[in-house]
């Protein structure tokens, strides 16, 4: 919309049924580079930081540093304090030619501009209100030139009604309300307030507080019946919030480092507006690194390498850090150990001696003191990952959000990589655990053969040794049926009896062995069942909580 040229008026844009949407006036902050990136974000008009007139008029130097302009930053409103008629009006005439209006400060509330007779005082004072919007409409030579004022309200509302109503007699163009009082900062705004104004004047009404959302721009209006509505603090967080946005898209902060470097904007102030556009989406580890930062060219490497530019959103996400690097190799390694134990051709005698070499031995008294520290490592990881799942899944992009690439599929990409972290570090957990189980089974059932094996070794020999005295017996027999005499008789019943005697023995220690052999055998098989039913538990809590996330995940999606 052009009106430099004096014959179409900024007053236009008001139509019937159309909601403007405004760039407020912030020191230090609505210069012409941020003015010029919200302008290709769908914000209609544009105001400058607040001038102090009296300055601006005094020096030129004020005038170079406080007001800079292009031919693109139209609609352009030049806000100012100033609390003389006539110096108000000398400033607005030499901003006319670049711009489409003056707005006046009255509704500073910093103790400064209040006590220099600026700002938020000057709603209690509505004839010099009324009188410097009316040396501002007769002096400017231009009759589409607009005068505007921006004010709070009083406690007392018919005051603030009384102020509107003197201004539209002067000539006012349009009114903001900032719906606080000069003593609120952050508290609700009074909306009602805003509707009544709006209801006790006919000239164009705008809103302002606490306008961080496209939403809140519809439902301002709604509660208010306003012509236009105003942020601030909301588009130092979202430059692109009027386009729908729910929080910077990436291609608004490159956008952002284009125009700054362009323009030759100071670092502080280019690295500030990246520090609130940034501040919704990245983690503290991050900002506090974004922070400290000292040089341009130092916040354009690190955005790039953490969020890459516009064209590579749809490539992959980037490599893991080195802790997660680490956690996967651990994990890795867990499974391929796993692997090698359960290879059916190397035999659990065969790995009891591996695990009985020295070089174990040596290790063994810190294994445990590893074990536990393993574990509390991991399942810390654990946490701060279902931390970050939370945190991740809880943003959600609004129903009429622009879907392009943007800053939301770096917040995907992020629960994606917690997620994925998340199941690394509960697996790592869960195979640490399986493994030292594993390992214990192995033992046991190592032990088990060996004890097995010679039982039945034991009774291969008690079965020979029985042959043989089956045998002797025999022969004994034998003896006696051909011995001729009672002697040979009585000697061959001694050596039988003898040979009895002995042969029961045998069979009684071997009786006595292989009876503590089953008793230990069973109390292995108790073990063994024992174990067998905490591995089945932990596989079935492991199964519990995969299913959990799985459902979350579904939930997000």
């Amino acid at each position: 919309m052009k009106t430099s040229n004096g014959n179409t008026s900024i007053m236009d844009m008001f139509e019937k049924g159309r909601v403007l949407k405004i760039c407020a006036p912030m020191v230090r902050y609505s210069k012409l580079a941020f003015r010029s990136l919200v302008r290709k974000y769908n914000c209609d008009i544009c105001f400058t930081p607040m001038i102090v007139a009296s300055d601006f008029m005094r020096s030129v130097k004020a005038r170079d540093s406080e007001f800079t302009t292009n031919e693109h930053d139209r609609p352009l409103i030049v806000q100012f304090a100033a609390h003389d008629a006539q110096t108000l009006a000398d400033a607005a005439c030499v901003v006319a030619p670049f711009s489409d209006g003056v707005d006046l400060n009255c509704g500073c509330p910093q103790r400064w501009a209040m006590s220099a007779g600026y700002g938020a005082c000057l709603i209690n004072k509505p004839e010099l209100v009324k009188d410097m919007v009316r040396q501002v409409r007769n002096q400017v030579d231009n009759p589409n030139y607009t005068a505007s004022i921006k004010i709070r309200i009083h406690k007392d509302l018919r005051r603030t009604v009384d102020l509107c109503q003197k201004a539209e007699a002067a000539g006012v163009s349009w009114i903001t309300v900032h719906g606080r009082t000069s003593e609120e900062r952050h508290q609700p705004v009074h909306f009602d307030a805003i509707k009544t104004i709006k209801d006790s004047v006919s000239v164009p009404v705008i809103a302002n507080g606490d306008i961080k959302y496209l939403r809140d721009v519809e439902s301002t209006h709604q509660l208010t019946g306003v012509d236009g509505v105003m942020a601030a603090r909301g588009l130092l967080a979202n430059p692109a919030m009027f386009d729908g946005y729910e929080d910077t898209p990436l291609e608004c902060v490159w956008d952002w480092v284009d125009i700054a470097v362009e323009q030759g904007t100071p670092f502080t102030c280019f690295h500030q507006h990246l520090i609130y556009m940034l501040e919704r989406v990245s983690s503290q580890p991050e900002r506090k690194v974004f922070n400290s930062l000292s040089s341009t060219s130092a916040v354009i490497d690190y955005l790039q390498n953490t969020y890459g530019s516009v064209s590579e959103l749809g490539k992959p996400a980037p490599e893991m850090t080195l802790q997660w690097t680490a956690v996967a190799l651990f994990l890795y390694v867990e499974i391929g150990i796993l692997v090698l134990l359960c290879i059916p051709f190397i035999s659990a005698r065969r790995w009891q001696s591996i695990f009985h070499l020295r070089i174990w031995g040596s290790l063994a008294q810190f294994w445990n003191r590893v074990f536990l520290t393993m574990i509390i490592i991991l399942i810390v990881l654990f946490l701060d990952a279902v931390r970050e799942v939370r945190k991740y899944s809880g943003k959600e992009v609004g129903t009429d959000a622009k879907l392009q690439p943007n800053m939301f599929d770096h917040l995907h990409m992020k629960l994606f990589r917690a997620q994925r972290n998340l199941y690394i570090s509960g697996f790592a957990v869960f195979l640490w655990l399986v493994m030292k189980r594993v390992v214990t089974l192995i033992n046991q059932l190592a032990t088990l053969s060996s004890t097995t094996a010679a039982l039945q070794a034991q009774a291969d020999s008690a079965n020979q040794t029985a042959k043989k005295y089956m045998e002797d017996n025999e022969l004994l027999k034998q003896t006696l049926m051909d011995g001729k005499g009672d002697k040979a008789t009585a000697e061959g019943m001694e050596l039988l009896r003898k040979d009895m005697e002995k042969l029961k023995e045998e069979l009684k220690t071997s009786k006595d062995a292989l009876k503590s052999s089953t008793s230990e055998a069973d109390v292995m098989k108790k073990q063994m069942d024992g174990l067998a039913r905490e591995y089945d538990r932990l596989l079935k809590e492991h199964q519990e909580l995969q299913n959990l996330q799985e459902s979350g995940s579904k939930k997000e999606d």
